[in-house]
């Protein structure tokens, strides 16, 4: 292995704001190959995995089915991460339910009053089309319908866009990753009275979860040294410089898999059912 290799990877922000900066410096520390990193989104993170343009993608979500762009990508998970609703750190609300959440995407909640604050408009900020990974995960968690139709006031190409308004929007309410909002200087806001701590994601008890992925193509030029890499985010080290970052390890959660989905699907049926 040369000392000066180097592999690429591109993918969604949340990934590469949780632990892929802190990864791929250590991973340099070890091997000597240098990984240069760029976002783009969780699209993007697949796709350019199966086009060759890329080594190894982050993604936030899983391939689509039926996509022919996204079949020969390979998804490995390495981490939980947590789907948190933000607003501006004046903000006087504190938390929010999942049926209030339903609510605001489909438009029916408009203003901060209804959410227990100031009677003054809000502003719904979301991602841009309808497989980004966030948009993505919440239209299958709150409606379980990828093609679910979310009224916003503003759309953003990628999360980071998105995270910066928050932070200077008094009026803005968003949901992003919550490795990516540690890192930021806004409010996170309790879901069913629940903090996100890595202590509630880890065992279920904060319902708004998905997987985040490490993303490569066995046909690529690099992809062995791809999957070395990505065999190190997943051995004890990896897993401790995910921790560091606030951020579940995968296989932390592995017992409670089956635990969370049925917790889940249970929810959401007893939630469609009173609306």
């Amino acid at each position: 292995m040369s000392l000066a290799m180097e592999l690429s990877w591109v993918g969604c922000g949340i990934t590469r704001n949780a632990f892929m900066a802190d990864l791929a410096a250590a991973y340099h520390e070890k091997t000597g190959v240098n990984i240069n990193i760029s976002g783009g989104g969780a699209t993007k993170g697949i796709r350019a995995i199966t086009s060759k343009q890329a080594d190894i993608g982050g993604a936030c979500r899983f391939t689509l089915n039926m996509s022919r762009e996204e079949a020969a990508a390979t998804m490995v998970p390495v981490a939980w991460d947590a789907l948190v609703v933000v607003v501006h750190k004046s903000n006087p609300i504190e938390s929010i339910s999942l049926s209030q959440l339903r609510s605001l995407y489909q438009g029916k909640i408009t203003n901060w009053s209804q959410l227990g604050g100031k009677k003054q408009p809000l502003e719904l900020l979301i991602r841009q089309g309808k497989i980004s990974g966030v948009g993505y995960t919440l239209r299958k968690h709150l409606f379980e319908d990828p093609k679910a139709v979310f009224i916003g006031h503003q759309e953003f190409p990628s999360s980071g866009p998105l995270e910066k308004n928050v932070e200077v929007n008094p009026n803005a309410i968003a949901v992003t990753g919550v490795a990516s909002a540690y890192k930021r200087d806004f409010k996170i806001l309790k879901l069913e009275g629940r903090d996100p701590s890595f202590e509630n994601i880890r065992t279920g008890d904060y319902l708004l979860y998905r997987p985040l992925y490490l993303v490569l193509s066995k046909s690529s030029p690099n992809s062995k040294e791809s999957d070395r890499f990505i065999q190190f985010a997943l051995g004890p080290k990896g897993r401790e410089i995910i921790r560091n970052n606030q951020v579940v390890p995968y296989f932390d959660g592995m017992l409670l898999l089956q635990k969370r989905f049925d917790d889940w699907k249970r929810f959401i049926r007893e939630s469609l059912a009173q609306n």
